[in-house]
């Protein structure tokens, strides 16, 4: 079985820069609600990619962002209390 991470993380998306898609990879060391949203740089929320209880574990989860303009978007993971945000970029 694979081991258990040892903390929460939030990894740089790849590939960065993406077009249409891009992986967002993830880890949990405890059971929580996990919420993972996409905004763009105005802070208006794209996407919910995740919004459910997940085990511990490592996680991956592809967004597509066929039908958004080029450009900078922010992730933004919440876990219990952790909360980490990263960027990444959209070219077509």
């Amino acid at each position: 079985a694979a081991a258990v991470p040892t903390g929460f993380k939030l990894e740089q998306n790849y590939p960065n820069p993406f077009n249409p898609k891009t992986v967002v990879s993830s880890q949990l060391s405890v059971a929580s609600h996990v919420k993972l949203v996409i905004y763009d740089m105005l802070g208006r929320e794209i996407a919910v990619l995740v919004n459910e209880r997940r085990a511990p574990g490592v996680y991956h989860d592809t967004f597509d962002g066929s039908g958004l303009a080029s450009g900078l978007y922010v992730y933004r993971m919440t876990a219990g209390a952790f909360v980490q945000s990263r960027t990444m970029v959209l070219l077509k």
